[in-house]
Protein backbone atom coordinates (compact mmCIF):
# COMPACT_ATOMS: atom_id res chain seq x y z
CA UNK A 1 0.00 0.00 0.00
CA UNK A 2 1.43 3.73 -0.70
CA UNK A 3 2.68 5.42 2.43
CA UNK A 4 0.25 8.13 3.00
CA UNK A 5 2.24 11.35 4.43
CA UNK A 6 1.58 12.98 7.50
CA UNK A 7 1.01 16.54 7.63
CA UNK A 8 2.80 18.76 10.13
CA UNK A 9 0.05 19.65 12.95
CA UNK A 10 0.43 22.57 15.39
CA UNK A 11 -0.54 22.45 19.13
CA UNK A 12 -3.46 24.21 19.56
CA UNK A 13 -3.41 27.79 22.11
CA UNK A 14 -6.41 29.53 23.10
CA UNK A 15 -5.72 32.01 20.25
CA UNK A 16 -4.80 29.54 17.98
CA UNK A 17 -8.11 28.16 18.46
CA UNK A 18 -9.57 31.76 17.63
CA UNK A 19 -7.64 31.78 14.15
CA UNK A 20 -8.97 28.77 13.39
CA UNK A 21 -12.17 29.19 14.34
CA UNK A 22 -12.69 31.98 11.97
CA UNK A 23 -10.26 30.39 9.10
CA UNK A 24 -12.93 27.90 8.75
CA UNK A 25 -15.67 29.36 8.87
CA UNK A 26 -14.87 32.05 6.25
CA UNK A 27 -12.33 29.25 4.24
CA UNK A 28 -15.87 27.03 3.80
CA UNK A 29 -17.80 30.10 2.73
CA UNK A 30 -15.79 31.98 0.57
CA UNK A 31 -13.07 29.37 -0.02
CA UNK A 32 -9.36 29.66 0.65
CA UNK A 33 -8.28 31.68 -2.02
CA UNK A 34 -10.29 34.43 -1.36
CA UNK A 35 -9.78 34.78 2.22
CA UNK A 36 -6.53 36.40 3.13
CA UNK A 37 -4.88 35.99 6.45
CA UNK A 38 -5.68 40.02 7.27
CA UNK A 39 -9.79 38.97 7.01
CA UNK A 40 -8.71 35.85 9.46
CA UNK A 41 -6.66 37.70 11.85
CA UNK A 42 -9.59 40.65 11.85
CA UNK A 43 -12.46 38.14 12.17
CA UNK A 44 -10.60 36.49 14.89
CA UNK A 45 -9.19 39.50 17.16
CA UNK A 46 -5.64 38.72 16.93
CA UNK A 47 -2.70 40.60 15.42
CA UNK A 48 -1.33 38.89 12.39
CA UNK A 49 1.97 38.36 14.08
CA UNK A 50 -0.03 36.00 16.24
CA UNK A 51 -1.69 34.33 13.38
CA UNK A 52 1.90 34.29 12.16
CA UNK A 53 3.49 32.73 15.88
CA UNK A 54 0.69 30.24 15.76
CA UNK A 55 0.73 28.71 12.45
CA UNK A 56 3.79 29.75 10.16
CA UNK A 57 1.56 30.47 7.15
CA UNK A 58 -1.58 30.42 5.92
CA UNK A 59 -1.29 27.67 4.15
CA UNK A 60 -1.04 25.60 8.16
CA UNK A 61 -3.73 27.04 8.47
CA UNK A 62 -5.51 25.34 5.61
CA UNK A 63 -4.09 22.29 7.03
CA UNK A 64 -5.59 22.75 10.32
CA UNK A 65 -8.95 23.61 8.62
CA UNK A 66 -8.79 20.51 6.66
CA UNK A 67 -7.33 18.34 9.07
CA UNK A 68 -9.94 19.25 11.94
CA UNK A 69 -12.96 18.78 9.95
CA UNK A 70 -11.79 15.37 9.24
CA UNK A 71 -11.49 14.53 12.58
CA UNK A 72 -14.89 15.61 13.42
CA UNK A 73 -16.16 13.74 10.34
CA UNK A 74 -14.64 10.54 11.64
CA UNK A 75 -15.92 10.84 14.49
CA UNK A 76 -19.78 11.43 13.75
CA UNK A 77 -19.19 8.27 11.39
CA UNK A 78 -18.50 6.58 14.03
CA UNK A 79 -21.23 6.82 16.04
CA UNK A 80 -23.39 6.14 13.29
CA UNK A 81 -21.26 2.70 13.12
CA UNK A 82 -21.08 1.66 16.26
CA UNK A 83 -24.91 2.18 16.90
CA UNK A 84 -24.74 -0.71 14.04
CA UNK A 85 -22.13 -2.82 15.01
CA UNK A 86 -22.83 -6.03 15.24
CA UNK A 87 -25.17 -6.57 12.01
CA UNK A 88 -23.76 -7.22 8.66
CA UNK A 89 -21.92 -5.21 6.48
CA UNK A 90 -24.67 -4.16 4.32
CA UNK A 91 -26.23 -1.97 7.19
CA UNK A 92 -22.37 -0.69 8.02
CA UNK A 93 -22.72 0.06 4.47
CA UNK A 94 -26.25 2.33 5.05
CA UNK A 95 -24.96 4.09 8.18
CA UNK A 96 -21.67 5.58 6.31
CA UNK A 97 -24.06 6.83 3.81
CA UNK A 98 -26.91 8.15 6.23
CA UNK A 99 -23.86 9.60 8.23
CA UNK A 100 -22.71 11.62 5.58
CA UNK A 101 -26.06 12.58 4.72
CA UNK A 102 -26.08 13.90 8.62
CA UNK A 103 -22.69 15.87 7.81
CA UNK A 104 -24.17 17.50 5.10
CA UNK A 105 -27.57 19.14 6.27
CA UNK A 106 -25.48 19.72 9.55
CA UNK A 107 -21.72 21.28 8.21
CA UNK A 108 -21.87 20.70 4.57
CA UNK A 109 -24.15 23.27 3.17
CA UNK A 110 -21.68 24.12 0.00
CA UNK A 111 -20.18 20.52 -0.48
CA UNK A 112 -17.63 18.33 0.64
CA UNK A 113 -14.63 20.92 2.14
CA UNK A 114 -12.08 18.35 0.49
CA UNK A 115 -13.21 18.31 -2.99
CA UNK A 116 -13.74 22.32 -3.03
CA UNK A 117 -10.30 22.33 -0.91
CA UNK A 118 -9.09 20.07 -3.99
CA UNK A 119 -10.39 22.23 -6.92
CA UNK A 120 -8.67 25.05 -5.11
CA UNK A 121 -5.57 24.01 -4.62
CA UNK A 122 -4.51 21.23 -6.72
CA UNK A 123 -1.14 21.37 -5.69
CA UNK A 124 0.51 17.59 -4.77
CA UNK A 125 3.35 19.97 -2.70
CA UNK A 126 0.82 21.95 -1.09
CA UNK A 127 1.13 20.98 2.86
CA UNK A 128 -2.78 19.97 2.56
CA UNK A 129 -2.56 18.06 -0.35
CA UNK A 130 -1.83 14.95 2.01
CA UNK A 131 -5.04 15.60 4.22
CA UNK A 132 -7.18 15.86 1.20
CA UNK A 133 -5.77 12.98 -0.52
CA UNK A 134 -5.94 10.65 3.06
CA UNK A 135 -9.19 11.47 3.86
CA UNK A 136 -10.54 9.98 0.67
CA UNK A 137 -8.47 7.18 0.56
CA UNK A 138 -9.19 6.51 4.31
CA UNK A 139 -12.73 6.65 2.87
CA UNK A 140 -11.95 4.12 0.04
CA UNK A 141 -10.27 1.78 2.91
CA UNK A 142 -13.10 1.85 4.52
CA UNK A 143 -15.83 0.71 1.98
CA UNK A 144 -13.13 -1.60 1.00
CA UNK A 145 -13.18 -3.40 3.89
CA UNK A 146 -16.73 -3.52 3.74
CA UNK A 147 -16.79 -4.79 0.77
CA UNK A 148 -14.37 -7.69 1.45
CA UNK A 149 -16.95 -8.65 3.88
CA UNK A 150 -19.74 -9.54 1.26
CA UNK A 151 -17.76 -10.07 -1.60
CA UNK A 152 -14.11 -10.82 -1.65
CA UNK A 153 -13.49 -11.61 -4.71
CA UNK A 154 -14.77 -8.61 -6.11
CA UNK A 155 -14.48 -6.34 -2.89
CA UNK A 156 -12.09 -3.48 -4.85
CA UNK A 157 -14.38 -3.28 -7.80
CA UNK A 158 -17.31 -3.10 -5.08
CA UNK A 159 -15.62 -0.70 -2.89
CA UNK A 160 -14.94 1.67 -6.17
CA UNK A 161 -18.59 1.70 -7.10
CA UNK A 162 -19.45 2.61 -3.58
CA UNK A 163 -16.94 5.46 -3.25
CA UNK A 164 -18.20 6.58 -6.37
CA UNK A 165 -21.71 6.86 -5.46
CA UNK A 166 -20.88 8.59 -1.96
CA UNK A 167 -18.44 11.00 -3.61
CA UNK A 168 -21.23 11.96 -6.29
CA UNK A 169 -23.80 12.20 -3.56
CA UNK A 170 -21.53 14.67 -1.78
CA UNK A 171 -20.85 16.79 -4.86
CA UNK A 172 -24.86 16.79 -5.95
CA UNK A 173 -25.96 18.23 -2.36
CA UNK A 174 -23.02 21.16 -2.70
CA UNK A 175 -24.00 22.10 -6.24
CA UNK A 176 -27.98 21.34 -5.14
CA UNK A 177 -29.52 20.54 -8.37
CA UNK A 178 -31.82 18.02 -7.31
CA UNK A 179 -33.19 17.44 -3.55
CA UNK A 180 -31.81 14.18 -1.62
CA UNK A 181 -29.25 13.46 -2.95
CA UNK A 182 -28.06 10.92 -0.38
CA UNK A 183 -31.56 9.23 -0.60
CA UNK A 184 -30.67 8.88 -3.70
CA UNK A 185 -27.09 7.37 -3.69
CA UNK A 186 -28.95 5.07 -0.93
CA UNK A 187 -31.44 3.51 -3.46
CA UNK A 188 -28.30 3.01 -5.64
CA UNK A 189 -26.69 1.20 -3.13
CA UNK A 190 -29.84 -0.87 -1.57
CA UNK A 191 -29.58 -2.72 -5.24
CA UNK A 192 -26.41 -2.85 -6.00
CA UNK A 193 -26.37 -4.76 -2.58
CA UNK A 194 -29.28 -6.81 -3.46
CA UNK A 195 -32.61 -6.71 -3.05
CA UNK A 196 -33.09 -4.62 -0.48
CA UNK A 197 -30.77 -6.56 1.72
CA UNK A 198 -28.69 -3.18 2.75
CA UNK A 199 -31.78 -2.35 4.72
CA UNK A 200 -32.07 -4.92 7.02
CA UNK A 201 -28.42 -6.19 7.41
CA UNK A 202 -28.11 -9.31 4.92
CA UNK A 203 -24.97 -9.60 3.54
CA UNK A 204 -26.10 -11.44 -0.04
CA UNK A 205 -25.37 -9.46 -3.29
CA UNK A 206 -27.02 -10.49 -6.40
Amino acid sequence: MESVQQPHRVRMTPGARRVLAAAERLFYERGIHAVGVDLIAAEAGVTKKTLYDRFGSKEQIVVEYLAGRDERWRELLAGHLEAVAGQGPDARIVAVFEASRVWALEYGRKGCSMINANAEIGDPSHPAHPVITGQKRWMLDLFTGLAREIEPAGADGLARTLMLLHEGALVAHGVGVFPDPFGQALEQVRHLLGNGAAATGGASLR
